[in-house]
């Protein structure tokens, strides 16, 4: 039988309208939505591919599934919060959140995580059919990594590989905005994969490093019963190494200008695993990595720079590497067009 949960320590029993709703807006995270900013490296493969699929009439459709990924992911961030309230009261931040300092209903959440996941496949059916079946498929990926009993984010590795799946899923879902008949290159997806992979593995790193002690971690974390940091080091360095390899396959095979894009990646990987292994590491809450103006100012470069790369031909580069230039890469089709 649902209840409402005791009130947190210190809270006042007495609240207003405002003050109740708000728990329920956190859980959704709306602070997390920069994160579906990776959706637009689908949307430059795409006009790299088919640079006449761009039509400003196509800009509405692209904020619309901006917001059907950002409340697809809310629905994921809502039922993460709920089942993860138990977890979180063993973390010494995390016990301050509203699930696990008794601040919500849980029956009233339970209805937000439908609800929200319901509303975001919706939108997604506005922009085109396959946008929202990859938004569905976003959603379902949120239920195997916290949903019993597959619950994927307790078991070692698996954790890491099925949450950064989503950052491929996001591509996809950029690239579905603007091209609808065929499927985006499998070694860029594979690549965006890895480089996820390897943002929830130092992540991961950082946290363990914070808690300090492998008996309260595994009681926060059940997959840091089979952790330590020299595993999850040698697993950073598997998920780097992997991705420049599916990266080398994609520049090779679609674009080689992208080649001088590689050391400011490198540099950009190096950055990222230096605040992993800082005291107190930013990685541990990325929305706040923002704060970090040197890396963001080096992020923006990165990405302007690999944007203007995508569009840009350089023919002595292939007579160098004896490579043949391809115009129009080869794509999996869809509906047999």
């Amino acid at each position: 039988m649902d209840t409402t949960l005791p009130e947190a320590e210190g809270q006042p029993r007495s609240r207003g309208p405002l003050s109740r709703i708000w728990p329920y807006v956190q859980i959704a995270r709306p602070d997390h939505w920069f994160k579906n900013t990776f959706m637009l490296l689908g949307v430059f493969v795409a006009l790299f591919v088919e640079p006449s699929s761009f039509q400003w009439a196509g800009i509405p459709l692209l904020l619309l599934g901006f917001l059907s990924t950002c409340i697809t992911a809310s629905s994921n961030y809502v039922i993460n919060e709920v089942l993860d309230a138990a977890s979180d009261r063993q973390h010494p931040v995390k016990k301050h959140r509203p699930a696990a300092s008794w601040a919500i209903k849980r029956s009233i959440a339970m209805v937000e995580w439908i609800g929200l996941g319901m509303l975001g496949i919706a939108i997604g059916w506005l922009v085109h059919p396959y946008f929202a079946l990859a938004a569905l498929s976003l959603w379902i990926m949120g239920v195997i990594y916290n949903v019993p009993p597959v619950r994927s984010k307790e078991i070692p590795y698996l954790d890491v590989l099925s949450e950064s799946i989503n950052n491929p899923i996001r591509l996809v879902l950029g690239w579905f905005v603007f091209i609808q008949d065929r499927f985006p290159p499998v070694s860029l997806i594979l690549a965006y994969w890895m480089v996820g992979a390897f943002f929830m593995a130092m992540k991961r790193f950082a946290e363990y490093r914070e808690i300090g002690d492998p008996k309260v971690a595994a009681l926060y974390r059940k997959s840091f019963d089979h952790y330590d940091e020299e595993r999850l080091l040698i697993s950073l360095f598997f998920y780097a190494i992997a991705g420049a390899l599916f990266s080398g396959v994609f520049i090779v095979r679609y674009h080689l200008e992208l080649i001088f894009l590689i050391p400011l990646l490198a540099g950009f990987f190096a950055w990222y695993m230096k605040l992993g292994l800082q005291p107190g590491s930013p990685v541990q809450n990325p929305e706040k990595l923002y704060k970090e103006r040197g890396f963001v100012l080096y992020a923006g470069i990165t990405v302007v720079v690999g944007g203007l790369l995508m569009f840009t031909h350089v023919p002595l580069l292939y007579e160098m590497f004896n490579i043949e230039w391809v115009s129009t890469p080869p794509l999996w089709v869809l509906d047999g067009k």
